[in-house]
């Protein structure tokens, strides 16, 4: 079980994340297992003693503010030891706070940029689609 915070970096272990979209297919959790595993093994034949963590990450929940809930993952993962989203991932990384940092950061930038992104799509509102 991955220990808490940076606690874990401290202590020399290592993380191997795969990033994943917010809806994976169930059929793609056999290569995301053979992935992971395919870099720890890696790791191990630099460093036979090392301690390896290995995660998938999903960097948003499209389901906010209910729990991230995807039934393609039931059975697939250990929800609690291998699964982190959103707010855990990125807290994760950055430490406590983060996640709330980067929503911010999009949304001032969306509010200033707003006139321009309207002016981009507008060419495509015109469009006709067959």
């Amino acid at each position: 079980m991955p220990a808490r915070e940076n606690e874990s970096i401290e202590n020399g272990e290592i993380f191997l994340f795969d990033i994943k979209t917010a809806k994976p297919n169930i059929s793609n959790f056999k290569d995301f297992k053979r992935t992971l595993l395919e870099r720890v093994a890696i790791v191990f034949s630099i460093n036979p003693k090392a301690k390896i963590n290995t995660l998938v990450a999903i960097p948003y929940n499209p389901y906010e503010p209910k729990p991230y809930e995807r039934w393609t993952l039931k059975g697939m993962l250990d929800l609690e030891n291998e699964l982190r989203v959103a707010e855990e991932f990125w807290d994760f990384l950055g430490g406590k706070g983060v996640y709330q940092d980067l929503l911010d950061c999009f949304e001032k930038v969306g509010i200033e940029l707003r006139p321009e992104i309207d002016q981009y799509f507008k060419k495509f509102s015109n469009k006709k689609i067959f």
